[in-house]
């Protein structure tokens, strides 16, 4: 068995097309044809059921893809550790971040390693929460910033950067937009833009509300940052964001207060695996992250 055939096989699992399988290789549709049924021919058993131009795996074959898979995963972990272990300034960091982040926080730190570290690449994966440290916990990225850090979460380990504020983002004709700030009982009566049920964001909020005895009322709901900001700018209602989304990039017919009584807060952190050890580059970015903000010791935004 050829790791060629490998990952002939993964790609026409993946496509169900053995022509689309060759043109993502790079590779003429008989020499991928030919690889399937000698993979066949060696394992004594069909991996394929043939439908006309259309391939489906058999139930074997679906058994064989995802140990080949877990094969392939473990020979490019082996591949990266041992060239991390020559050089670690040329490795790759994959790392993981949720949409309230991606706009100010991570490119700033990435901007600062790169002075650094200048061969180093990144593999950025942008996703919700809980996708985020499922997938650090799975292997499929190294690390993720996240907020809040997660505490009950005894399968990745937590470092909490800073501690940030969340703001109220009001329609500018709002009858708070003029005060210089603002106490969260005065938009009881408000309604609220909210992320959908599931979303950390939506948790925090809500649980804000809930501490001054009160439920907020959910007008609409946005999968991500820009579409909360939109819809606020929209004047379909009233939201809380971190700030830090709203540095540089505050919407049109906006404005944010900040919210005095009480302070809603958020850890904002950084998480890796606590059941294996980071990889030469993924340390040294790590590493990076944590002295990054320990010069910026009480860093808000």
């Amino acid at each position: 068995m050829e790791l060629r055939q490998i990952q002939y096989f993964i790609e026409v699992a993946k496509r169900e097309h053995m022509t689309d399988a060759a043109d993502a290789l790079h590779v003429a549709q008989s020499a991928v044809s030919r690889q399937i049924v000698n993979l066949e021919a060696e394992l004594g058993v069909n991996l394929f059921i043939r439908e006309g131009r259309n391939i489906r795996l058999t139930q074997i074959g679906q058994m064989f893809l995802e140990k080949m898979q877990q094969a392939m995963d473990v020979i490019e972990q082996a591949r990266r550790e041992i060239e991390e272990n020559l050089d670690p300034e040329k490795g790759t960091v994959r790392i993981g971040f949720p949409s309230s982040l991606a706009a100010y926080l991570l490119p700033t730190v990435i901007s600062g390693f790169r002075k650094e570290y200048t061969d180093v690449k990144f593999q950025l994966h942008q996703g919700a929460y809980h996708y985020l440290i499922d997938s650090v916990i799975k292997g499929d990225i190294d690390m993720a910033l996240l907020g809040p850090v997660p505490k009950e979460e005894h399968r990745v380990k937590s470092e909490i950067l800073f501690m940030e504020n969340l703001v109220a983002l009001l329609p500018t004709n709002h009858a708070l937009a003029k005060k210089p700030s603002i106490s969260l009982d005065e938009l009881r009566g408000d309604s609220f833009v909210l992320s959908p049920q599931g979303y950390i964001l939506r948790d925090l909020v809500i649980h804000a509300c809930k501490q001054r005895g009160f439920e907020p009322t959910v007008a609409f709901e946005g999968m991500d940052i820009d579409a909360l900001k939109g819809l606020v700018s929209a004047g379909l209602g009233v939201t809380l964001l971190p700030e830090i989304t709203v540095i540089d990039s505050l919407p049109r017919s906006t404005v944010k207060k900040k919210i005095e009584e009480p302070r809603v807060t958020r850890s904002v952190g950084v998480i890796i695996p606590r059941d294996r050890a980071l990889m030469p580059t993924e340390m040294l970015f790590y590493n990076f992250v944590k002295h990054f903000f320990d010069k910026l010791s009480g860093y808000q935004q």
